[in-house]
């Protein structure tokens, strides 16, 4: 079966939202996590954990926090963009329901 054009339309539109979502909430939650990492710790976020002078735990550490907290936004705003626009695209429908039911 193939798609109908306007199905095609509304995946790519899907996809633009998705990725713009994605890439800010990406940006926020990095900053949200490298700020709680320092009022936490105390020091900077690692800027090279491949660098000698940060500490093997230290390293660990913060790519498992910032791994963790970025894909748990990711998929929270991901999903809820989605509800929201499964919403939006519903509504158009729901209003030629009840105009041809009137």
């Amino acid at each position: 079966m193939a798609k109908s054009d306007e199905s095609e339309k509304q995946d790519m539109a899907w996809r633009i939202i998705g990725a713009v979502v994605a890439l800010g909430v990406g940006y926020a939650a990095r900053k949200t996590i490298e700020f709680g990492w320092q009022k936490t710790t105390g020091k900077k976020p690692p800027a090279d954990p491949n660098s000698l002078e940060t500490g093997l735990a230290e390293a660990i550490g913060f790519a498992v926090v910032l791994g963790v907290g970025m894909e748990v936004a990711r998929i929270v705003a991901t999903r809820t963009a989605h509800k929201r626009y499964r919403a939006w695209k519903a509504i158009p429908q729901k209003a030629e329901r009840v105009i041809k039911g009137s």
